[in-house]
């Protein structure tokens, strides 16, 4: 059913604009009509919310530019702050929920459908009286990612994206993380496959859902899953898709949708602003897409990178560390509307002349700050805001920082007289290494995200004592000797191992640490996470082939990192730890060659890491010259 409303300025601000203040608000009073239904080319329909700028109570008869989202969390029912923000500055914005998601008709398939969708519903849009028939969109995860699926879908009526923290190139460090699977899509089904489905409007699977998500710790220790044996089954679209997604590991046609990498042909060419964070679990893939956009677009391409977590450029402090407030970003939608200005209304105005649009890369360096504790106790990191004209930076020098005996850190390649150095340590995946914090997203309730002291605690679920990770047998760790300077590590990061393992395929993990000195206010010092990565070994050659390993033949293998900027201070050490698991963050190697998420046996692995001459295991470090 069709629902319209008509808000005045006033009860528009008071009612439902607590996020933004009046004086952010336009001149226009607001009409929407909810739940219009519009039908896709087969015939189903997708519940559609449209915000129109209005005067005395009735849309304006102008012909409007268009702010599109597309979202499977609920388009809010006439609700949306951010589309009655930019109706109220004269665009019309229209709201969607995607297929199968809330109020729409339909399957859902994750994102698989929301290409064509998207081009169905941007036809729709150019052929109502109330629109121009140019289009902008903006969304952050789920939502950047039906961005990018609509400009791989190409409609002529999308001029320009703000896909932030956005969902890409599922099949490389994304859903398949080189191999393995990160286990925050387990979440995400666990959480929505009760909320928002056709499978929760029935009380009864709703409950028996709700109990599921309520118990997901336990269902972690019982993975793999199989069909019919968990209540997922009273969800069976997500049950499916779930399954398939945890087992199928080669990055092939399966994961197309949203590719950018593997097929940047068929993206748009359309001015881009790629939105990102150091600790958002996208990070990697959102700095590859500005490299490999900016290849193929003759269109803008934009890219912010910041020191938040997953959807929080809003806030400064992440973890357990502050990054100073100038780290978060005031006024989200301001700049938004700045940008649109320009591409949807040929506004040229003051574009291109402060921050964030002065130059075509904007990153924060973080590791700036002296280290005390803030008000509420958080780590002051500190950074600040550098405006660059390019990614990766022209002027970062990759250099190999090398493991040595001892669990040394250095820029030393190991003596031919080494002889064979190496370093062995068991693998039981079940006892794996718990994650604390890093590039998550989707993380609710077990993991956390962004930047923490590596340390246990009653926070961390499955690591309750208050240890440090670098006690672990099974974790190796090299690091530096204090740093006598600073020294700015920024931009894409790689770890080259020779390693062998006495299983047929394991888990090989990488983490890149700031190691604080210990201090008045931190007495047992800070590891703090900056980047970590991970391979399964039956990918070491390519992520569209599983080979399996010899049991003790040596491999070079290499690990992606995610990027970064980051500056050591003197006094503090470069750390990198080298270990076959990070769990919930990635689902855990069972060593038995088994195919993915089908195993019934788990196994110990004895894993090598070679550090001697002819096999100097690194991290490769892009630093930059600190002026």
């Amino acid at each position: 059913m069709l629902r319209c409303f008509s808000f005045q300025f006033a009860a528009l601000f008071v009612c439902c604009l607590t996020s933004l203040s009046a004086a952010e608000l336009g001149p226009y009073e607001v009409d929407v009509a909810v739940d219009v239904m519009v039908p896709m080319r087969d015939g189903v329909k997708l519940a559609t919310d449209v915000y129109r700028p209005a005067r005395d109570g009735k849309p304006i008869g102008d012909k409007t530019a268009v702010i599109l989202t597309r979202t499977p969390y609920g388009k809010g029912d006439g609700k949306s702050a951010d589309a009655r923000y930019f109706a109220s500055h004269g665009y019309t914005a229209v709201i969607q929920d995607t297929r199968g998601r809330y109020n729409s008709e339909g399957v859902w398939r994750w994102l698989s459908d929301d290409g064509p969708d998207g081009v169905d519903c941007a036809a729709w849009i150019a052929a109502q009286p109330w629109s121009n028939g140019r289009i902008g969109m903006m969304g952050t995860s789920y939502v950047g990612g039906t961005q990018h699926a609509l400009a791989m879908a190409q409609s002529p009526h999308l001029k320009t994206i703000i896909p932030v923290d956005a969902v890409s190139n599922m099949g490389r460090q994304s859903m398949r993380n080189a191999g393995a699977f990160e286990l925050r899509f387990w979440n995400w089904i666990m959480l929505n496959a009760g909320k928002g489905s056709s499978a929760s409007q029935d009380p009864a699977r709703a409950a028996a859902l709700k109990e599921m998500a309520d118990h997901r710790h336990a269902y972690l220790a019982n993975l793999p899953l199989r069909r019919g044996t968990t209540p997922l089954k009273f969800a069976p679209d997500y049950e499916k898709w779930l399954i398939e997604a945890m087992r199928h590991g080669k990055n092939d046609d399966y994961w197309k949708q949203n590719a950018i990498l593997d097929y940047p042909e068929l993206y748009q060419d359309i001015p881009v602003y790629l939105v990102g964070g150091w600790y958002d679990s996208w990070a990697g893939n959102t700095s590859a897409n500005f490299t490999a956009l900016s290849e193929r677009l003759k269109s803008d391409v934009y890219l912010i990178m910041g020191p938040w977590i997953h959807g929080a450029q809003g806030n400064f402090s992440h973890g357990q560390v502050s990054f100073g407030k100038d780290a978060a970003i005031a006024d989200p939608l301001a700049w938004r509307k700045q940008w649109f200005d320009r591409w949807l209304r040929d506004d040229e105005t003051s574009f291109g002349q402060n921050a964030p649009f002065k130059t075509k890369v904007r990153i924060f360096v973080m590791g700036t700050g002296d280290g005390s504790r803030d008000e509420k106790g958080m780590l002051q990191h500190g950074g600040y805001w550098r405006d660059e004209n390019e990614w990766p930076l022209e002027r970062a020098a990759p250099t190999p920082y090398y493991f040595a005996r001892g669990g040394q850190l250095t820029t030393e390649q190991p003596a031919e007289a080494d002889g064979r150095s190496a370093t062995a340590f068991s693998f039981d995946p079940k006892n794996p290494v718990p994650t604390i914090g890093g590039n998550i997203s989707s993380g609710n309730d077990i993991m956390l995200q962004g930047a923490w002291d590596q340390r246990g605690g009653k926070h961390i679920w499955n690591y309750q004592e208050p240890l440090p990770l670098s006690v672990r047998n099974d974790i190796l760790v090299f690091q530096t000797a204090p740093l006598k300077e600073d020294v700015e590590v920024t931009g894409e990061i790689e770890v080259k191992l020779w390693a062998s393992s006495s299983a047929f395929d394991t888990d090989f993990t990488a983490k890149l640490i700031d190691v604080y000195p210990a201090s008045e206010t931190t007495p047992g010092g800070f590891d703090l996470n900056i980047g970590d990565g991970i391979l399964r070994a039956r990918f070491r050659e390519s992520l569209q082939e599983e080979k399996l390993l010899r049991p003790g033949e040596v491999y070079p293998l290499t690990i992606k990192l995610y990027p970064t900027s980051n500056v050591f201070k003197k006094g503090h050490r470069i750390r990198v730890d080298i270990s076959s698991s990070n769990f919930p963050r990635f689902d855990v190697n069972p060593n038995t060659g088994e195919p993915l998420q089908q195993h019934r046996r788990m196994q110990t692995a004895v894993n090598t890491i070679y550090h001697d001459h002819a096999r100097p295991s690194h991290i490769v470090l892009p630093i930059v010259p600190i002026k």
